[in-house]
């Protein structure tokens, strides 16, 4: 059987420049793609505007180009597609239904896989009185009704998955209250939109890959191969960000970056410049030699 030509892709959210842990993902996706002969593009997820920063899109090419990352193809900007999430959205209709529910209330529900709240389903067979009420003056998000069936993939690093999304995240948002369109929405949309074969990405994201995958199938598009490289975390354990105090990416980092990503980097490659770097790593790229670990701890 002739195989889909390989389209990978690196969606970064323009909050801030990329640190390190957001390098090795650009890396390996980058990587992976031409490795396999394969294209690989951009897609700047700025869906939610309030955590956008001014200029973060631009820094982060500019870095990406500094580090020879060279994508192929314009630049997508989720902002500028919200017509196709809506059409989606519509596709759903009768497998989603309005939820009124503030976060207060759902302080008491368990703790899902990824650390969110699940989702007790308190609206699923409608709303109550009380909240019917409030409809004039309230916003509903859209939740999306899951069912008890397991989903199961084989990432190409984590090696087989299984999760039950009902149980183990509950009924999830599609659009927010305030009108956002939820990330697993707009990936799933996004990704077949580009005809995005594999996406290789930080394990952060391990746990949102039965969603997506249960909206692929919903929707009736292809579910593309997975691979999930470890997270880069700072010696408390804490995913670097922002927030972490984490530093800006710098084409210096790539040697680093490599090994963390286990490929043996030879002393004469420290010497060569980011293209020519690039151009020797994607020769010797095996994604078997990617460490397991979902998190990996910088050293120093």
């Amino acid at each position: 059987m002739l195989r889909v030509p390989y389209v990978g892709r690196f969606a970064p959210s323009p909050t801030g420049p990329l640190h390190f842990g957001s390098l090795v993902a650009a890396l390996a996706s980058w990587l992976d793609a031409r490795h396999c002969g394969g294209r690989w593009l951009l897609r700047m997820e700025d869906l939610d505007q309030p955590r956008v920063m001014p200029a973060a899109a631009d820094t982060i090419l500019r870095q990406l180009e500094a580090c020879a990352l060279q994508w192929d193809g314009p630049v997508l900007y989720q902002s500028a597609r919200l017509e196709l999430y809506r059409a989606a959205l519509e596709k759903l209709r009768a497998r989603s239904y309005p939820c009124a529910c503030t976060r207060k209330e759902l302080e008491d529900s368990s703790l899902a896989i990824d650390g969110a709240r699940i989702y007790p389903g308190t609206c699923r067979t409608g709303l109550t009185p009380g909240k019917s009420r409030r409809a004039g003056r309230t916003a509903f998000a859209v939740r999306l009704r899951t069912g008890a069936d397991p989903i199961r993939f084989v990432d190409r690093v984590q090696g087989a998955i299984e999760q039950c999304v009902e149980r183990d995240v509950g009924d999830f948002v599609l659009r927010r209250a305030d009108g956002v369109f939820a990330y697993q929405l707009a990936v799933v949309v996004d990704d077949a939109a580009q005809g995005v074969t594999d996406v290789v990405r930080g394990a952060d994201l391990l746990d949102s890959t039965a969603r997506q995958i249960h909206l692929q199938r919903l929707l009736g598009i292809a579910t593309p191969r997975y691979l999930h490289v470890p997270v880069a975390t700072n010696a408390a354990g804490e995913k670097l960000s922002k927030q972490t105090c984490a530093t800006d990416a710098r084409p210096e980092d790539l040697p680093r970056a490599l090994r963390f990503l286990g490929m043996d980097v030879p002393a004469e490659a420290l010497r060569m410049q980011p293209r020519e770097l690039l151009d020797w790593a994607s020769k010797h790229w095996n994604a078997a030699r990617i460490p397991r670990d979902r998190t990996i701890a910088l050293e120093g």
